[in-house]
């Protein structure tokens, strides 16, 4: 098969699809990979490197998208990426597409095949390609609320461990799933006073014996996160519908709940968001202001350590796409439903059924789909 792995080119991304050593791996299998040149320099992962695993070097975005038979990606495909993809193609990527309306219609109108990392499961329920984004993003999470927390970037001027007599700040997590409890396992390790909440009894019961009680637990209703919202100064949220929009736990009238400079980072604003205040934001120009709270909304979290998001991504990517590849993509997805629970569209239709909810389309059931 031949495989693309285009430089991304959403703003502030700088991981890439697959390093040297993966690329060495399907080569070695008589694969053919295409790399788009400086797809991955910024990492210190070079071109010669590429080269040295069997890559097939190109100065040209077109070229990777015209031969390759699958693309692999880390982010959802840009509008001008959208209209270089083809009908029998392939691509495998973060999609977000209960986000990015716009973009769900131009790959329903691509005819292509898309595979979602976020949406594929394993034999326990899990999401095996989201979790180690997940983990990267909920520990990002708290770097984040406490430099937002500086007055120079609007916040209330706390310092998350406090200080010799003075209390440490207060952080509610919404959502004990993978991202909460990254988030909540460097929140404690810094020395805030932290609070988890959850829709689930047996995961609250798991932070509780996971933490030995260091960390409070709560069962989320909207009437309990109101009661927390005027003693906190950060709040997460980490919310997760796979492949759906984001619950909104906190509407704009509920700030007002809230101390003058506490801070929302919204670790689901690719899902959506969690805050009814949340819009995406970037790397560049990360947070901004809503009624005196900081909003830290950047759609691409763990793009801010690039590398180490790239390894830990490519380690849970790559035996997948060893097995697209291997098996070609409709045989994979006819034969292993987990990795069909990541299929989000082909052939024109949705076919998961959280996004064709969310995108108000109707569901072309997946294993339907791959029988034509």
């Amino acid at each position: 098969m031949i495989v693309g792995v285009p430089r991304e080119i959403k703003a502030g991304e700088r991981r890439v699809g697959m390093t040297p050593e993966s690329v060495r791996l399907l080569t070695e299998k008589g694969h053919t990979v295409i790399v788009e040149r400086d797809a991955a320099t910024a990492i210190g992962m070079s071109d010669e490197a590429y080269a040295k695993g069997g890559a097939r070097l190109t100065d040209r975005a077109d070229e990777v998208y015209r031969d390759a038979e699958l693309i692999v990606k880390v982010k959802e495909p840009q509008l001008e990426e959208c209209a270089r993809l083809r009908a029998g193609q392939a691509i495998f990527t973060y999609l977000h597409l209960a986000a990015y309306r716009e973009i769900a219609e131009a790959l329903l109108g691509s005819g292509v095949t898309c595979i979602a990392y976020e949406t594929v499961t394993d034999s326990h329920g899990g999401l095996p390609l989201l979790i180690p984004m997940s983990e990267v993003a909920g520990r990002m999470a708290i770097q984040a609320a406490a430099h937002s927390l500086e007055t120079s970037q609007g916040g209330s001027g706390v310092l998350l461990p406090g200080a010799p007599g003075v209390l440490p700040g207060k952080i509610l997590i919404l959502g004990a799933g993978v991202v909460g409890v990254n988030a909540a396992r460097m929140a404690a390790g810094l020395g805030a006073r932290v609070t988890i909440m959850d829709l689930s009894p047996d995961k609250l019961r798991q932070i509780e014996q996971l933490f030995w009680g260091k960390i409070d637990t709560l069962l989320s209703t909207p009437g309990s996160i109101e009661r927390q919202l005027p003693e906190v100064d950060v709040v997460i949220g980490a919310a997760l519908v796979p492949g759906g929009s984001a619950p909104r736990l906190i509407s704009r009238e509920m700030l007002k709940l809230m101390k003058r400079g506490s801070v929302l980072v919204d670790v689901a604003i690719d899902q959506g968001g969690c805050f009814e205040t949340s819009r995406p934001t970037r790397h560049d120009d990360p947070t901004y202001l809503v009624d005196g709270i900081v909003h830290y909304c950047v759609a691409n979290i763990p793009g801010a350590v690039p590398k180490t998001s790239t390894y830990a991504l490519c380690n849970a990517t790559l035996p997948v796409i060893s097995k697209l590849a291997n098996k070609g993509v409709l045989e994979a997805l006819r034969e292993d439903e987990h990795l069909r629970n990541g299929l989000n569209i082909h052939r024109g239709g949705v076919t998961h059924e959280a996004v064709a909810k969310a995108l108000g389309k109707d569901l072309l059931p997946a294993l339907e789909s791959l029988s034509e």
